[in-house]
């Protein structure tokens, strides 16, 4: 389908990190987007979103909404289980009465990380944290509904403009510290959200449906995606890598969890750019910042 002069509602577009994204992506490509926050309906209640839908008539409906603080939804399961697991279906279904695209975003927390290969599509889920068991639960309950026109994007480490993140905590940091220390053994895919925006229009122009993983390509540790991230923006300070074990969360993290991207590749015809292109674009272009000359 093609996207320009079309509708799209954003469920997450106001204030989310990649909700943004989308919007501005949306608006580049000549589309209307309608960027909705939790002020604006409740994704939870299906009568809010329906006034919604029906007063703006969408082509397509996204949802950019999910409860994403990893570490908090260990003691608010109940929350984060109602957004990431019960939200999705309800709200497929909703775009299944209109027979409209419903795209939905998920996570690289799906898996357990005990791989040394990145990870496909057909890979079986086995998250251990709350939210990665929830938004697991959230594709199933997708799945289960069997809306032929749902498309699931895993994506991963999600940093770009408009909301903190944690390459922008990093610089942030590295203003009032002379060194950090990172961990380096938990490995992943960095996610530009612009770029998983405009891969977005690509798989919605190609018609996909299903599951697929998005990222930039390339893989790296936290570590390396900090130090990077100070190096660009000649930030002075030394980061030094640590071991997991030494900075201890609430929810434990995957310590593997690179997605495979050929899918994507194959579907699109199109190889994300890889993530330091990305990462550059995003320290110097929009935030500013680069090394002293």
């Amino acid at each position: 389908m093609g996207i320009k002069g079309k509708t799209i509602v954003v469920l997450g577009g106001r204030t989310g990190l990649l909700g943004q994204a989308l919007c501005h992506a949306f608006t580049q490509a000549g589309a209307r987007p309608v960027a909705l926050s939790s002020q604006d309906c409740d994704i939870l209640d299906p009568k809010s979103v329906d006034i919604i839908l029906d007063k703006e008539d969408p082509d397509v409906l996204i949802n950019a909404a999910a409860y994403t603080q990893v570490d908090l939804a260990e003691e608010e399961q109940e929350m984060a289980f109602a957004l990431n697991a019960t939200a999705p279906p309800l709200l497929a279904t909703l775009a299944a009465r209109r027979s409209i695209p419903f795209v939905h975003y998920s996570t690289d927390f799906v898996f357990k990380g005990d791989k040394t290969s990145p990870y496909t599509e057909y890979d079986e889920t086995s998250a251990f944290s709350t939210y990665g068991i929830s938004k697991a639960d959230g594709e199933r309950g997708l799945l289960k509904l069997g809306y032929d026109k749902t498309l699931i994007l895993r994506i991963s480490w999600l940093f770009g403009p408009g909301r903190s993140n944690f390459v922008k905590k990093i610089l942030t940091l590295c203003d009032t510290r002379d060194t950090l220390t990172v961990v380096e053994d938990q490995v992943g895919s960095p996610s530009y959200a612009p770029d998983i925006a405009t891969g977005t229009i690509k798989l919605l122009e190609k018609k996909a449906t299903g599951i697929f993983h998005l990222a930039n390509s390339g893989q790296t540790s936290w570590h390396g995606l900090a130090s990077m991230a100070a190096t660009l923006a000649g930030k002075d300070c030394t980061i030094t890598p640590v071991p997991s074990s030494e900075y201890p969360t609430k929810a434990v993290r995957p310590h593997y969890s690179v997605l495979d991207l050929s899918k994507y590749i194959r579907t699109t015809g199109m190889t994300p750019r890889r993530w330091e292109d990305a990462l550059a674009e995003y320290v110097q272009k929009e935030l500013g910042m680069a090394p002293k000359a």
